[in-house]
């Protein structure tokens, strides 16, 4: 009996942690299309130089593959530095390398959410205290595979940076006393970006809405 009791603290505590750190959605606010479907209102490629090019597709953005990185940058009115979720859909179409890294606010930081980076299996945080997302805590190794839908989501408070791929948590990381940065190479995805290395892909479904602790 004291077995079974405890195992039931154990899953409980386990459910109550994942519910406190998803978000009571029913009481967020509704969500915010920031890609209307047809058209980049609101987007632009970004310059890194030797970029794919951007078009709209089937209701996607197509980031083709370029030299090294390609990707898009929000130019809408402003974005949130906390207090926020953001959300999307992508799929690497070619390539194997990442293929939606997102580079976001936090506070007045920022900070990448890298998703397959590293020859396509690093997800993490770039950067924490310098370090980035191959080199410290919020390293995680996954499989993507290319032509298939993943769902991304990022919430961000003013101690905690969390990250889940198809409702799996990847990252919930606290960030007090944490230095928070973007890898240089990121600099022109801000204030919010998605950009892919050496890789084609296709995002869709980009949204955001602000939030309650």
């Amino acid at each position: 009996m004291v077995r079974l009791v405890s195992a039931l603290s154990v899953l409980f505590l386990a459910a109550l942690s994942a519910f406190v750190a998803a978000g009571d959605a029913k009481n967020d606010p509704a969500w915010k299309a920031l890609f209307d479907g047809k058209s980049l209102k609101n987007w632009k490629a970004t310059n890194f130089g030797g970029e794919g090019e951007i078009v709209t597709e089937n209701g996607g953005i197509v980031i083709d593959r370029g030299s090294e990185m390609s990707g898009i940058t929000y130019t809408g009115a402003d974005f949130p530095k906390s207090h926020f979720e953001v959300a999307f859909e992508a799929k690497r179409t070619q390539g194997l390398d990442f293929f939606c890294t997102t580079t976001f606010p936090v506070g007045d930081d920022h900070c990448s959410l890298v998703v397959g980076g590293w020859a396509g299996s690093v997800v993490g945080l770039s950067s924490i205290d310098g370090k980035d997302a191959s080199r410290n805590e919020t390293k995680k190794e996954m499989s993507f595979d290319n032509n298939k839908w993943y769902r991304v989501r990022i919430r961000v408070t003013p101690d905690r940076i969390a990250a889940w791929i198809d409702d799996a948590p990847v990252v919930n990381f606290p960030t007090k006393g944490r230095k928070i940065s973007i890898r240089p190479e990121c600099d022109l995805s801000r204030p919010f970006g998605i950009c892919t290395w050496s890789s084609s892909s296709v995002v869709r479904d980009i949204k955001l809405r602000p939030i309650r602790e």
